[in-house]
């Protein structure tokens, strides 16, 4: 804590305020029924217990083994920083949770609200990010938690603390899902006029396969299968992994060796290409920029630059990302493990389109909304922002007695 000593306050060991728990073992009661939460059973989101599951003691897993009641708090020691916390409803009472959880059950002079509002403090969670040893399962151990030192005033003020920080929380929410409301129906607003742009065709529209409609030079391929370790000063290659926004640039690409590259001439980018994921994230769409000239693409890529006597590379990108084309991809992916597109039927996926004017008039169109939208998802995630740094000042100065 920033300011531990505050009068009237007391500071102790988070387990000195603790009573202590109970481990049980399922399997002793192999036909008796229980509910088990598991670490993933934690909304870090909303903070609740969701999805248990519910076991006869002969089932339980062997992680199954802690005992908890109505009022304890709930925190997950494995990822800790996800903040997986939560205060056990009465639904729950004398049920079983996971042994990736630190069960907390405070004594009589301190309130579990006030503990579950420690826990999600930035000055408790730096110290479990700190803590946290291991590199594909981080954890810390309970006795860690343990140590923490905690400051707390006399029940009564804990309780108008706890007072304060739940109408807060509870308006902070509100703002948050209203942001969150407004930035999915900005999209919706795009994603209808993009979707009425490919319903309501006019006569004077054609339709061709992809391979029909692409430049001559467009081999409509696979990218490098094997790109390798990375090569100091190599060939820039992008990875379905880099497809995160619509123009990809130099920026954190990895590099690999030119021979390697050269074996794959003919996916070498001209930096005008439309990069379409064909394994994993299929449909996935970027637009390459001018600098990529010369790079490469892995196995998941296919590059794509439509001819110009059909198709206008800009109308292009917004015909692959359309519904119309996207619910082709989706009907022929398969894969359970690795979701993918043969490049046999991607060449076969219909591509329909107006004429030259047509499709740049359309283009203006849809870059203006385009932009408009950009603005707006900006404006809703600054307020998103907003509204968590709100939370970390008011968590901050509610343990530090300035509430």
């Amino acid at each position: 804590m920033k300011k531990l000593q505050v009068e009237g306050w007391k500071v102790e060991k988070l387990g000195d305020v603790l009573q202590k728990t109970e481990t049980v073992n399922p399997t002793l009661k192999p036909n008796h029924d229980f509910l088990y939460v598991d670490v993933s059973s934690v909304n870090n989101q909303t903070y609740s217990i969701e999805d248990v599951t519910q076991l006869k003691g002969k089932d339980a897993p062997s992680r199954a083994r802690k005992l908890i009641k109505t009022g304890d708090v709930i925190f997950a020691t494995v990822r800790p920083t996800l903040k997986r916390i939560a205060i056990v409803p009465e639904e729950y009472d004398n049920q079983v949770c996971s042994t990736g959880y630190f069960v907390l059950r405070p004594r009589d002079f301190i309130s579990n609200k006030y503990l579950f509002y420690f826990l999600l403090s930035d000055e408790f969670m730096e110290k479990m990010e700190k803590l946290q040893k291991g590199a594909s399962y981080p954890a810390v151990t309970d006795n860690e938690v343990k140590s923490q030192m905690i400051a707390y005033p006399p029940l009564p003020e804990q309780q108008r603390i706890v007072s304060l920080l739940d109408e807060t929380f509870a308006g902070l929410a509100q703002v948050h899902a209203n942001a969150e409301r407004n930035l999915v129906n900005a999209r919706e607003v795009f994603e209808a006029a993009l979707q009425n742009v490919f319903e309501n065709k006019d006569g004077n529209w054609e339709e061709k396969t992809l391979q029909e409609v692409v430049d001559e030079n467009c081999t409509l391929s696979y990218g490098i299968v094997q790109p390798g370790e990375e090569y100091p000063n190599g060939i820039p290659v992008i990875r379905p992994t880099d497809l995160t926004k619509k123009v990809i640039t130099l920026d954190g690409l990895k590099r690999i060796d030119p021979r390697l590259a050269n074996s794959y001439k003919r996916t070498t980018l001209t930096g005008d290409e439309l990069l379409l994921c064909v394994r994993g994230s299929t449909g996935t769409v970027s637009v390459t920029s001018e600098e990529l000239k010369g790079a490469n693409v892995t196995r998941g890529i296919v590059p794509i630059r439509f001819s110009s006597e059909f198709i206008n590379q800009e109308f292009g990108y917004y015909l692959l990302i359309s519904g119309y084309v996207q619910k082709q991809i989706k009907e022929k992916t398969y894969g359970a493990a690795l979701m993918q597109i043969n490049i046999g039927d991607l060449r076969e996926i219909l591509t329909p389109f107006p004429p030259l004017e047509e499709q740049r008039a359309i283009v203006q169109r849809l870059d203006a909304l385009a932009a408009e939208t950009s603005r707006l998802e900006a404006v809703y995630q600054s307020k998103l922002e907003a509204v968590e740094e709100l939370r970390k000042s008011v968590l901050g100065k509610a343990f530090e007695g300035e509430l």
